[in-house]
């Protein structure tokens, strides 16, 4: 958490740049960044104290406070969700003297074929911001003296690699990984969320096909249930008619010999 001094006359959220107007060199920039905050929003649908930004300024510099930096994807926790006085249009940023001094606790980058300075000079720009947790994606191997994913802890003020994957960071109560899936048709490498155990959370769409064919598994074992339970019912009932049978057959036998059925 940062502290500003209040005498300070900062800009708003509203009256900064929502934008720095540099383009994203391609669609997995805001795409791998997208389906890690769509999984939280079915994750924590019933939380309201996290927020997770897309490339979205973070405002933090009293000095500059019209500088921002922006990552493709950033998640802080211990803030609001939504916050009302931005209204129905959302943070159109986020400033860190309007988030009660709230630095993101995980920040992502995603390697392009234009290289940013991801593991230079935006490194440091976070390490120096104090975020917790930095991740560089490159999705396509562009950098190749770097792993595809690598995380970074901060440490007594200094980024530290960490090893393993999925990699498990525990201020968050989530791991970070790859793996192979299809999301929106399209099939390849994306970033998920993990459990401790190392297995992923699904997307929107692999839950709702999920919760799809469990639906159609109960459905079909309802069916079957009430197929057996009818099968049941006319066993029964042909059981019964047989007795019935059986039993008026014997008393015409016996009517036949002179006895009365009724009186035996």
């Amino acid at each position: 958490m940062v502290h500003f001094d209040a005498s300070l006359r900062l800009p708003t959220a509203l009256e900064l740049p929502d934008s720095d107007e540099t383009p994203v060199d391609n669609e997995l920039q805001d795409s791998v960044p997208a389906v890690l905050k769509a999984i939280l929003a079915l994750l924590w649908q019933n939380r309201s104290d996290w927020f997770f930004g897309i490339d979205m300024g973070i405002y933090a510099n009293t000095e500059a406070p019209r500088t921002a930096i922006v990552p493709d994807g950033f998640l802080s926790l211990g803030v609001p969700r939504f916050r009302p006085k931005y209204g129905k249009r959302g943070r159109p940023s986020y400033v860190l003297w309007e988030e009660e001094g709230i630095v993101p606790v995980f920040v992502l980058e995603v390697v392009s074929q234009t290289y940013r300075g991801e593991y230079t000079k935006k490194l440091k720009e976070y390490q120096d911001l104090e975020v917790l947790y930095y991740a560089v994606y490159d999705p396509e191997g562009f950098q190749p003296e770097h792993e595809r994913l690598e995380v970074q802890h901060l440490v007594e003020g200094v980024y530290v690699r960490m090893v393993g994957e999925p990699v498990w960071l525990p201020e968050i109560g989530l791991g970070l990984g790859r793996s192979e899936a299809v999301i929106n048709g399209w099939e390849r490498e994306w970033l998920f969320w993990f459990n401790k155990a190392g297995d992923r959370y699904p997307v929107p769409e692999e839950y709702q096909r999920y919760r799809a064919e469990v639906a159609e598994r109960e459905a079909q074992r309802a069916q079957q249930t009430r197929l057996e339970a009818e099968q049941q019912a006319q066993r029964e009932q042909q059981a019964r008619l047989e007795a019935e049978k059986r039993a008026q057959t014997l008393a015409e036998r016996l009517r036949a010999l002179g006895v009365d059925p009724d009186s035996l």
